[in-house]
């Protein structure tokens, strides 16, 4: 999945055609990130370590070539000689990681389902964070929503039989994440924070495509022309989204953002049930609705306090 944490400073009164173009970034960005499991179906037989080792190495190729391009690694020496900020990028490199392999390997073992959950639940177990370290204050419905996601956890464990630790792993990955980037706010741009997180996980890279190597073998030329074209681009899928996501990120009010994060995950969703023909059970769908339930509450009371002018409290996303 994606990296939609990666928020620049929004500008304070943009103007209309700005906030359309925002919008419509922002909305892309989510539209390619929902569609990503159909990707990762099209790259099989390649697997989910060799394929997120090949996502590492070719997304800091694609941002060393922007750089390049753009002139623009100073940014990169700049963060590189801040020993706090270098410290952040390596705890962000290290909970993308995570969320990354997690989610791949969902998607390649028929789990997308399960997946899209994992995303469902991280804008509430962000606000839990919001609330357990940045000691911020929730107003009821808020608690409301965060009650009706434990119960919807409840009711899929009952289901599955099992705790969805995909999901959980997913939600509690990504959120890390997005607080991790929310301390290193503007003076990280998407370009560069990516950069630097991907060349710290390039040893991680190289040692999964040495055991790959070495176990089952690496598939990258092996399974045709189109395969190898698309394995390829994996860089591209990777930085192109969260490049439009920041760009209309900077133009659009954060009510605005938060309504679209949903966009992903209602694609993942749709594409486990109608396209990969996953199951869901009565008590998954039970399960869901509760969790939908649950982000239409925190969405009502981000709207409502946009409205009112008062400080969000899911506003560190």
């Amino acid at each position: 999945m994606t990296l939609r944490a990666q928020q620049g400073t929004q500008l304070s009164s943009p103007a209309p055609s700005g906030r359309t173009r925002g919008a419509l970034s922002a909305l892309a960005a989510e539209i390619l990130w929902g569609v990503l499991p159909l990707y990762f179906v099209l790259l099989a037989p390649t697997g989910p370590f060799e394929l997120v080792a090949w996502r590492i190495a070719l997304a800091f190729a694609f941002c060393a070539l922007l750089l390049t391009m753009t002139r623009t690694w100073r940014k990169v020496v700049e963060v590189l000689r801040r020993p706090r900020l270098r410290g952040l990028t390596v705890a962000a490199g290290v909970l993308i990681y995570a969320n990354w392999q997690t989610y791949v390997i969902a998607t390649l073992t028929g789990q997308v389902i399960e997946a899209s959950l994992g995303y469902f639940i991280s804008p509430l177990m962000t606000v839990l964070l919001g609330v357990i370290v940045l000691r911020e204050r929730l107003r009821v419905l808020p608690w409301i929503a965060i009650g009706i996601a434990g119960v919807a956890v409840a009711v899929i464990v009952a289901g599955y039989g099992r705790v969805p630790w995909l999901a959980l792993i997913l939600a509690a990955t990504f959120a890390l994440y997005g607080l991790v980037k929310t301390t290193i706010g503007s003076a990280v741009d998407a370009v560069s924070g990516l950069t630097l997180e991907s060349l710290w996980l390039l040893p991680v890279a190289v040692v999964q495509l040495i055991i790959v190597g070495t176990t089952s073998g690496l598939t990258l030329g092996h399974a045709g022309l189109a395969h190898t074209v698309l394995l390829l681009l994996a860089g591209a899928v990777t930085a192109v989204p969260l490049l439009l996501f920041a760009a209309g990120a900077r133009r659009v009010p954060l009510t605005v953002i938060g309504l679209l994060q949903f966009v992903t995950p209602l694609l993942q969703f749709a594409i486990g049930v109608w396209v990969l023909g996953e199951p869901m059970t009565a008590e998954r769908w039970i399960g869901f609705a509760l969790v939908w339930a649950s982000l239409a509450l925190l969405t009502l009371d981000s709207v409502l306090t946009a409205k009112k002018g008062r400080p969000d409290a899911t506003a560190h996303r």
